[in-house]
């Protein structure tokens, strides 16, 4: 029985900024529920390759396709009105306002009646919503009232990933989300990465924590020079053949037929 489609995938996909070529020929793809680490050293091209795949960035040349349809992504709207969403590292968060007002930043419910057609929010709705969120995904907030900028790393992180999932009905690309965490931070995101797929949504993780990824990961799919050059199952990966794969060093320890290494079958 054949599998199913992917649920996004990239074929071949190029792109450059001047001389400097980002992505040369990239290939990905994520299925639905699943959690796939995006990974390879500095400059390997992860970061355009999201980009493009969440609508930031048009590619050169290849193709996108999504749900077994081939699609043009024309900007981050058009992604996010198919239900893709994106933490980036610096978690774009209004730092004056509110956790309740960042989750609904730029899609603020207004109020029913006269007072909604000339512009008065609804503060109580989104603060009930805001908070049903953070308690199905178990983001505890210090201060659901006080101004994000006041909260720590972890709980920031929290809110950033609560509002992604609010509005992502498909995948979540999330960049670095336990960068400069601590441990117990880093904990409470990862089991946030769970119970985000565990609701069938993809989620699409870029990270250099090797431990973090084989604890999460369904799979890995790791860059080089602008492009895929390897796939390894989590479950059978070993950190050494995850490293050897990011670094081009000997794959010899790759299971067969479920890793391609630069192109070719191992």
């Amino acid at each position: 029985m054949a599998s199913p489609p992917a649920l996004l995938e990239a074929r071949g996909i190029r792109k450059s900024f001047g001389r400097v070529e980002a992505l040369r020929g990239a290939d990905f793809e994520v299925h639905e529920g699943e959690v796939v680490a995006l990974m390879g050293d500095n400059g390997a091209g992860k970061s355009t390759l999201i980009k493009t795949l969440a609508g930031v960035l048009t590619p050169d040349a290849g193709e996108i396709w999504f749900d077994g349809e081939r699609i043009t992504l024309s900007s981050a709207q058009d992604a996010r009105r198919r239900g893709i969403e994106t933490v980036y590292q610096d978690l774009a968060l209004a730092d004056t306002l509110d956790p309740p007002a960042n989750l609904f930043l730029g899609r603020e419910m207004v109020r029913k009646g006269l007072w909604g057609r000339i512009g008065f929010l609804d503060h109580a709705a989104m603060r009930a919503q805001a908070s049903e969120a953070f308690e199905r995904l178990g983001v505890t907030v210090r201060a659901e009232h006080g101004a994000v900028g006041s909260l720590s790393g972890g709980q920031r992180q929290g809110v950033a990933v609560c509002r992604a999932v609010m509005w992502a009905s498909r995948v979540i690309f999330m960049d670095e989300p336990t960068a400069a965490l601590g441990i117990a931070q880093t904990h409470n995101v990862l089991g946030l990465i769970e119970r985000v797929r565990a609701s069938g949504v993809a989620v699409v993780l870029i990270s250099h924590s090797v431990p973090e990824v084989l604890a999460v990961a369904d799979r890995i799919e790791v860059m080089r020079l602008g492009r895929r050059v390897a796939r390894l199952r989590a479950a059978d990966a070993t950190t050494e053949a995850v490293v050897a794969a990011i670094t081009g060093a000997e794959t010899e320890d790759l299971p067969d037929r479920q890793n391609t290494v630069d192109g070719g079958q191992r």
